[in-house]
C-alpha cells in the first residue's frame, strides 16, 4: 500500500448558512421599467466608479478610506444606498483577490509538472501516478518555451498580488469578449448592448433589523407591495412620500413565501436584488437572508439505517442503497441529467435529478453519502496533456452547482449529507465490487460499484469485501453456505454429509444420533431406530 494518500474520514456536512428566493414582477408598467432602469444605470455608474477607487487604492485602503468613499458616494444617492454600494465594492475587490490567489496556484502546479518531466529522458514511460518524459525533441522544445510562458505569468502575477493590484471587469469578462464574436454568439449589437447594460445596472440592497419590513432600501410589504427609495438626482420621479417609488406589480414567493412573510412582518433583515432577464424582457427580485447554524445529525444517527451511496458523472448520477452493514440492497439507479444548452436548461436538469434522488432517499428514510469533490486542480493542461477529452469530462461536471444545490434541497427536506474522501472510490469500488454484482439479468457498470464503495466508506466499513479463506479452513472443507435453501427445497433439513472417521473418542464413525437418518432427531411420529441406548423388549418365554 505504499504511495497511497491517507484517506480523511467522513463527516456530515453542516447546513447552508442562507437562503434565497426569487419571483417575477407581473404587470409592471412602461413608467415602472423606466424608472427601474434609471435608477439602475445611476447607481451602476456609482458602483463602477466605486470599484476604480477601491481597485487603485489596493492594500493600502483601510476604514478610513472607505468611510471616506461612502461619504462621497451618499451625496449622489443616499446614505443606505452608498452603504450598499461599498459593500458590494468590498466583496468585488475580495473575490477578485481569492481568484488571484486561486490562479497563482494553478500556475505554481503547471510549472511544477512541466519542469519535473522536461528533466526526465525523452521517451521515458510513465506510471499511473506520474506522467513520463516528453514523447520527442520537437515536444520538449514546444514544452520548454511553455515553461517560459508560464514563468513569465507567474512574475506578473505575484507582483500584482505584492502591489494588491486585481483586475475587475463589472458586467463579466467573459460577456465584454462576446462582443468581439456576436457572429458566433448569435446576437446582434443592439442585443449584446441591452444585456451588457442590464449587466452592469446596481439595484440591490442589504436588509438591516429593527427598520421597517427589515429593509428602509428596497422595502417589500407582507402582501407582495414593492418601493425603492430614490437617489437624490431622481427624487422628482418618486410616486409616494419621502422620496420613494411604489411599483404597480406585487410579488408573491412562492417558494418559502411562509418563512419570507413571517420575516418581513417581524422586521427582520432581507436583502433584495432587483434585475432584468433581456432575453425574456422579465424583471426579477430575488430575496435572501441568513438562518441560524442548525447542528448536523451526528455521524452514528446518520449511519443507523443504511445510506444511499451517490457517484457523480459528468451525465448522470449512479446510486446504490446500502445497509448498515455495507451490503448493497437491491437494485442500482440512475438518475440522468444532459448539460447541453442553455445555462437555465442546464441547473433545471441538475434539479430534476437532485430532487428524484432525494424522495428515493426520503421514502426509505435514508441519509446520502456522496464525493468530496474539488476539480479546481484537475484541469490543467500541464497535468493532462494530450487527454482533452478527459480535460473537457471533468470540466464539464457540475461539481460545485451539485454540491450547493444538493446541499440545500436536502436540508429542506431533512435529509442527512455525508461527504467522503473520493481517492481511489472509482478504482476500489471496479476491482472489489463490480463483477461481484454483476449477474445474468443485471450488468453493473464500473459508476455502480463506485456508488458502493462510496457508502461503505461513509458507513466506516473498508471498502474491500471479506476476502475468501484458505479452502482447508473453510467449514466441513466444501467451501461457505452463501445461500440459504428455500422452503421448498427437498431435503432442506437433511444432515451434512459424514465424513469417515470418528469425531469423537466415544462414538465410532457412522454412529450416534445424527448418524444420517432424520428418524434419530426425536420427532413425533418418528422411531428411533438407530438409539442404541434403548432397551430390547422381553422375551416371551420369561
Amino acid at each position: 500500500m505504499g504511495g497511497l494518500r491517507e484517506v480523511a474520514a467522513p463527516f456530515v456536512v453542516p447546513g447552508p448558512a442562507g437562503v434565497a428566493v426569487r419571483d417575477r414582477f407581473k404587470g409592471l408598467t412602461t413608467d415602472d421599467e423606466r424608472v427601474l432602469r434609471l435608477v439602475g444605470d445611476h447607481l451602476g455608474t456609482l458602483a463602477s466608479r466605486d470599484l476604480r477607487v477601491r481597485c487603485a487604492d489596493g492594500l493600502e485602503h483601510d476604514a478610513g478610506r472607505w468611510a471616506e468613499r461612502k461619504r462621497e458616494l451618499t451625496g449622489e444617492s443616499s446614505s443606505r444606498w452608498a452603504g450598499s454600494l461599498t459593500k458590494a465594492t468590498h466583496d468585488q475587490w475580495a473575490l477578485a483577490r481569492r481568484g488571484q490567489a486561486a490562479h497563482i496556484h494553478s500556475l505554481e502546479a503547471g510549472i511544477d509538472t512541466v519542469t519535473r518531466r522536461l528533466s526526465l529522458p525523452i521517451g521515458q514511460k510513465g506510471t499511473k501516478r506520474a506522467a513520463g518524459g516528453y514523447r520527442n525533441e520537437k515536444e520538449w522544445f514546444a514544452k520548454s518555451r511553455r515553461l517560459r510562458v508560464l514563468g513569465d505569468r507567474m512574475e506578473r502575477e505575484r507582483a500584482d498580488r505584492e502591489a494588491g493590484r486585481v483586475r475587475v471587469v463589472r458586467g463579466g469578462k467573459r460577456l465584454l469578449t462576446t462582443r468581439h464574436h456576436l457572429d458566433a454568439a448569435g446576437l446582434t449589437q443592439d442585443e449584446w448592448r441591452r444585456r451588457w447594460e442590464a449587466s452592469r445596472r446596481f439595484l440591490q440592497a442589504d436588509g438591516e433589523s429593527g427598520k421597517r419590513y427589515g429593509n428602509e432600501t428596497i422595502r417589500v410589504s407582507p402582501d407582495g407591495e414593492v418601493s425603492i427609495k430614490l437617489p437624490a438626482p431622481l427624487a422628482p420621479l418618486a410616486n409616494a412620500a419621502h422620496g420613494r417609488y411604489v411599483l404597480t406589480a406585487r410579488v408573491a414567493f412562492a417558494h418559502r413565501g411562509e418563512t419570507w412573510r413571517d420575516r418581513v412582518q417581524a422586521n427582520r433583515a432581507v436583502a433584495y436584488r432587483i434585475h432584468e432577464d433581456t432575453d425574456r424582457q422579465r424583471w426579477y427580485l430575488t430575496a435572501s437572508w441568513t438562518i441560524p447554524p442548525v447542528r448536523a445529525v451526528p455521524l452514528a444517527t446518520a449511519r443507523a439505517n443504511g445510506l444511499v451511496g451517490v457517484d457523480t458523472n459528468a451525465d448522470h448520477l449512479a446510486a446504490w442503497r446500502l445497509d448498515k452493514h455495507g451490503n448493497p440492497v437491491g437494485e442500482p439507479r440512475r438518475f440522468d441529467y444532459d448539460l447541453t444548452g442553455t445555462a437555465a436548461h442546464r441547473d433545471a436538469q441538475v434539479r430534476h435529478a437532485l430532487i428524484r434522488l432525494l424522495h428515493w432517499a426520503q421514502r426509505h428514510h435514508l441519509a446520502i453519502a456522496t464525493e468530496d469533490l474539488d476539480f479546481t486542480a484537475e484541469t490543467s493542461r500541464e497535468k493532462h496533456g494530450r487527454r482533452k477529452q478527459f480535460r473537457k469530462l471533468i470540466s464539464g461536471m457540475p461539481v460545485a452547482r451539485l454540491r450547493s444545490r444538493l446541499l440545500s434541497m436536502a436540508a429542506e427536506l431533512g435529509i442527512p449529507l455525508i461527504a467522503v474522501d473520493p481517492a481511489y472510490t472509482s478504482r476500489w469500488g471496479a476491482q472489489h465490487w463490480q463483477k461481484p454484482l454483476t449477474g445474468k439479468n443485471r450488468k453493473t457498470t464500473r459508476h455502480d460499484a463506485a456508488a458502493v464503495a462510496i457508502g461503505r466508506r461513509a458507513l466506516g466499513h473498508p471498502i474491500r469485501r471479506r476476502t475468501t479463506p484458505p479452502r482447508t479452513h473453510q467449514s466441513d472443507g466444501y467451501g461457505h453456505r452463501t445461500v440459504q435453501a428455500a422452503p421448498e427445497t427437498p431435503g432442506r433439513e437433511g444432515p451434512r454429509p459424514r465424513i469417515p472417521g470418528p469425531r469423537t473418542r466415544s462414538v465410532d464413525a457412522g454412529r450416534g444420533a445424527k448418524a444420517g437418518n432424520q428418524n434419530a432427531q426425536h420427532r413425533s411420529g418418528r422411531s428411533a431406530e438407530h438409539g442404541f441406548w434403548q432397551k430390547d423388549s422381553l422375551p416371551l418365554s420369561l
